[in-house]
């Protein structure tokens, strides 16, 4: 299977080897700077000969003609490029979010289906041991009554952070701590509680960043159509450095928590049936990444492919990249308005709040 990569920035070496690991026919790597895809070819040891760089994603397309292309681009030009390589024929994995806006995410969901291609949105944490081992619990109903859940984001992004791309923590390129940092365990608790929301209370601020547009803070509570509730927050303040990302299910007959620095560990399993030791589940289920990142993108990418070859069901489609989109979102507009918001949510961007902090 032919295998493309656009954008070979700060996350781009989990997609080469999550390629790499699911023996990918990698044929081009693609980047604005040149240099950033010399450097992939160089860390990785690709063979110079076989892989190509382009600098126009349009050029690599016409040339290439791949099966499968990752897009790992600034969030705000997802949407464009998607849709370019869906109406080629490519099926797409896109790094989240999958858009900025409802209209853009409808756009490459609409443009996916009428091609027969698939979308994959990037929540690389769901494939974590400790999130698959969860899922299983809630959907064998080990919980009973699901009564809340909450996502805790503790990280922290300084001004060098901010000063390698100067399109983070802009509106129209990004959006803030929310969307960037913490949407991967927002996915993670609205998959858990049911998915389906009800309505939306959020507030957001900008603490110490005043080098950027949007919130370095979002805290928000949700109300799940199942009668369940949910709790956010969301940091990049934590001093000095990242603290944990956790996400906890509370239920009429279970309690869990999933931790560590990207929820890659459980901390605490307690189920009325004991089915299953705590300890041992926790043993198994305990993974140590290097970064923030883990090991997910290898078994998403395994999953893309099955689905492709119509082996499997992909467990991130376009809808469910909206939907954790949809939810930032809300906590947004929420925010912005002083007032709770219902879903669903229709024709909201992360424009719609340019210059919020600014005015205030």
């Amino acid at each position: 299977m032919k295998y493309a990569l656009i954008g070979c920035g700060r996350i781009s070496p989990n997609h080469v080897v999550a390629a790499k690991n699911n023996g990918l026919d990698i044929v081009a790597l693609c980047d604005i700077e040149k240099t950033n895809a010399e450097d992939k070819i160089i860390k990785f040891e690709l063979n110079r000969k076989d892989v190509k760089i382009y600098e126009d994603y349009q050029k690599m397309l016409d040339a290439e003609h791949p099966d499968l292309v990752a897009i790992a681009t600034e969030s705000g030009k997802h949407a464009a490029i998607a849709i370019d390589c869906i109406t080629a024929g490519c099926h797409v994995i896109i790094e989240k979010p999958i858009a900025l806006s409802i209209a853009d995410a409808d756009a490459i969901i609409k443009a996916g289906k009428k091609k027969g291609v698939l979308v994959c949105v990037n929540h690389q944490n769901r494939f974590n041991k400790s999130i698959q081992e969860i899922r299983k619990a809630v959907e064998k109903n080990r919980f009973g009554k699901l009564l809340y859940g909450t996502a805790h984001i503790r990280w922290a992004r300084n001004h060098e952070y901010y000063d390698r791309a100067a399109w983070r923590g802009t509106w129209e390129q990004d959006g803030g701590a929310l969307m960037n940092q913490c949407i991967h365990d927002i996915d993670l608790l609205r998959w858990m509680m049911g998915d389906e929301i009800d309505t939306v209370y959020g507030m957001t601020d900008r603490l110490i960043h005043p080098y950027i547009e949007a919130e370095d803070l979002g805290l928000a509570v949700v109300k799940f159509k199942n009668g369940s509730y949910g709790t956010i927050e969301g940091t990049t303040n934590v001093y000095p450095k990242n603290l944990e990302e956790t996400l906890y299910i509370f239920g009429e007959k279970g309690t869990v928590k999933a931790g560590g620095e990207a929820v890659n560990i459980i901390e605490e399993w307690k189920f009325a049936d004991y089915f299953g030791d705590e300890e041992e589940v926790k043993k198994e289920c305990a993974e140590n990444p290097p970064n923030v990142y883990g090991f997910g993108h290898t078994k998403l990418y395994k999953n893309v492919i099955a689905a492709i070859e119509g082996k499997e069901e992909l467990l991130v489609d376009g809808e469910a990249g909206k939907r954790a989109l949809e939810l930032v979102l809300a906590i947004y507009k929420s925010a912005a308005e002083g007032k709770a918001v219902k879903l669903p949510l229709e024709n909201c961007s992360t424009m719609d709040f340019a210059g919020r902090f600014f005015k205030e």
